[in-house]
């Protein structure tokens, strides 16, 4: 086993495919493919699961991973203190549902490295794709909820796929609304003031269950429903629309800008904000220090 080796592993599992990774290390697809099989045979196990839409990793290659990424960062902290050699561009990649406190800790984690070379993704996604990508490593944690209506099967799937949910925050429910609509001046709304509004929420693909949906009460009879796939777009649909939608009440004036408020639903429901990473895996650095800025923005916030 190599240290050229775990970092062809590591690569494959950010890239999602082979292809890419091939491409982005330098090297051939075969080769790298042979070099992967040879690590496979030696550790005596599968680290990755070739399908048609493809590489998957493993339960066994994840844990398997999650050391090989350790084992690559002390070395470069060695080859740093002990050589004088320039680190390598470092990584680090989270999923997560729609919120805007996710983006702020993710401009603090930027701020806070503060290095010339750097590659981090932030992908504001699905929330089935969420899971998917904490799962096979393509991202290191995940940001998603859960409430009474979507913990049983969405805590089977973090079971199923060796992953764990740790809370960051509860909140109770708001609806974000723009500044001009009648409804910003009430202390609170009920479910019957909102009949008359449009109803946005973020659609979810192919998984397009009540399960994975991002808003609660997602089960509720709706007049006027409008779905979309990002969060700005969303934003200037309550603007333009007078529409709304429910979610944390967290919401951010500096990426957001002042034309749209969070006012308290009247509904007996909870929801728990969380993030999701495998296992017994050992976070990256750069992960705690994003972590540690979503503690902080958080604690600010509510």
């Amino acid at each position: 086993m190599t240290l050229q080796q775990l970092k062809y592993a590591v690569e494959i599992a950010r890239s999602g495919s082979m292809n890419i990774a091939a491409k982005k290390l330098f090297i051939s697809q075969p080769s790298l493919s042979k070099a992967i099989k040879e690590l496979e045979i030696e550790v005596n196990i599968s680290i990755f699961e070739r399908t048609n839409r493809g590489i998957k990793v493993t339960v066994e290659g994840a844990e398997f991973l999650g050391y090989a990424r350790q084992v690559i960062e002390q070395t470069e902290l060695l080859e740093k203190r002990y050589l004088d050699a320039k680190p390598s561009a470092q990584h680090f990649s989270v999923s997560t549902q729609h919120y805007a406190f996710a983006v702020n800790a993710f401009v603090d984690l930027v701020k806070k490295y503060g290095s010339d070379e750097y590659e981090l993704e932030l992908r504001e996604t699905k929330t089935h794709d969420i899971i998917e990508n904490v799962k096979n490593l393509k991202s290191e944690i995940g940001i998603l909820y859960i409430n009474e209506f979507n913990s049983k099967v969405l805590t089977k799937l973090f079971k199923e796929n060796n992953l764990e949910f740790t809370e960051l925050f509860v909140a109770k429910p708001h609806v974000f609304v723009s500044v001009n609509n009648p409804l910003a001046k009430k202390k609170k709304v009920s479910l019957s003031d909102l009949e008359d509004y449009p109803y946005l929420s973020f659609e979810q693909g192919e998984f397009n269950s009540f399960h994975f949906s991002e808003e609660i009460l997602s089960t509720l009879s709706r007049r006027k429903n409008l779905r979309v796939s990002d969060r700005a777009t969303l934003f200037n649909l309550l603007i333009g629309l007078n529409g709304y939608t429910i979610s944390t009440g967290i919401i951010s004036a500096d990426l957001n800008g002042r034309d749209i408020i969070a006012v308290p639903l009247d509904v007996d429901e909870e929801i728990t904000i969380g993030w999701i990473a495998h296992k017994n895996i050992t976070l990256s650095s750069l992960a705690s220090i994003y972590i540690n800025a979503l503690n902080d923005i958080i604690s600010k916030a509510i």
